[in-house]
């Protein structure tokens, strides 16, 4: 890329905003514009992320990196410069795309039945949950004409991870969770893989907004996981999924004071449990408190529930936690 490209990129994205998207907030403003707030490159427990917006410049006194957006986006997604040159693009390019997509994916959700079907399944049937988490459907075949139809060339869907190379929705039978700048689906079918994302990660934990003011979090693995004990109550839960957290997410769980819960699968194998024991071990070394949830062997927290388990139950076994 040319310098004149690299200052358009810059100016077309401004740092703030891209933070912001990455779900960092400023702590307190300070004069001609500056602002602090934690750092999202490392476990900050008091504000020493210094940003200008007005120059689009960082730069941290606890870990001592700074620069532009950049080179932001190289520290936070740990990747070289070409890469991070891409995801760049790719993130200006997609996000309006991916909520476009996303929206479609809801209006589908009701007209099929064996969508519906497969989400009382598991479990999921209360409407304010499934509208919360902005649940969809993809059933394939439509999502291309759609968004040709509302001006977007074919060659931004493919970039975007939304069409094949062929021309074929990439999502197809389907349940559909929007995530921040991505789409996360569940197959319906046996035949295909089971999950699936868009390219660039899976980002930050579900919902952090609304659960970082939680002085205790309940982190699962999955998104049925986290549906299921939002529908039974518990509001303080994200989903970090998978069992292996990102730099990022770790991060964000080690952003204050607090006690993490991780009710991971007890799977067969004891793979869940080893990686939950694991990250309790990392946290309690960046002095956040962790009790390791023991579910009933061959359960998570979903089939917990489809089983016949319910909030007073989930809540004992919290209580329990070691």
């Amino acid at each position: 890329m040319s310098r004149e490209a690299f200052h358009e990129l810059k100016q077309q994205i401004p740092l703030l905003d891209y933070l912001k998207a990455h779900d960092w907030h400023p702590a307190r403003r300070l004069s001609r514009g500056r602002v602090m707030g934690l750092c999202p490159l490392h476990a900050d427990h008091k504000p020493s992320f210094l940003l200008d917006p007005g120059k689009g410049l960082f730069y941290c006194d606890g870990c001592g990196r700074g620069g532009d957006v950049i080179r932001f986006a190289e520290l936070y997604h740990q990747v070289r410069f070409p890469q991070a040159l891409s995801l760049l693009r790719q993130w200006l390019g997609s996000a309006p795309l991916v909520q476009v997509a996303a929206d479609l994916y809801r209006m589908q959700l009701h007209g099929h039945d064996d969508a519906v079907a497969y989400l009382n399944q598991r479990g999921l049937n209360s409407a304010e949950v499934i509208e919360e988490m902005r649940i969809g459907y993809a059933p394939g075949g439509c999502l291309r004409r759609w968004l040709t139809q509302l001006g977007y060339p074919f060659e931004s869907q493919r970039q975007a991870g939304l069409v094949t190379a062929a021309g074929y929705d990439a999502y197809i039978h389907r349940i559909i969770f929007p995530l921040q700048g991505n789409l996360y689906g569940r197959s319906l079918s046996t035949s295909a893989p089971p999950h699936r994302f868009l390219p660039g990660g899976k980002d930050g934990l579900y919902a952090w907004d609304q659960v970082r003011r939680y002085s205790e979090v309940i982190l699962v693995e999955g998104l049925f996981d986290y549906a299921a004990l939002r529908q039974a109550g518990f509001r303080n839960v994200t989903c970090s999924m998978g069992n292996h957290l990102s730099a990022h997410q770790y991060r964000q769980l080690c952003e204050s004071p607090r006690t993490v819960y991780p009710a991971f699968d007890s799977d067969d194998n004891g793979s869940g449990q080893i990686a939950a024991q694991s990250l309790a071990c990392q946290l309690r070394e960046q002095a956040v408190k962790a009790r390791t949830v023991t579910l009933p062997a061959g359960h998570d927290p979903n089939s917990f529930f489809v089983h016949g388990g319910n909030a007073c139950q989930f809540q004992s076994l919290l209580e329990a936690a070691q």
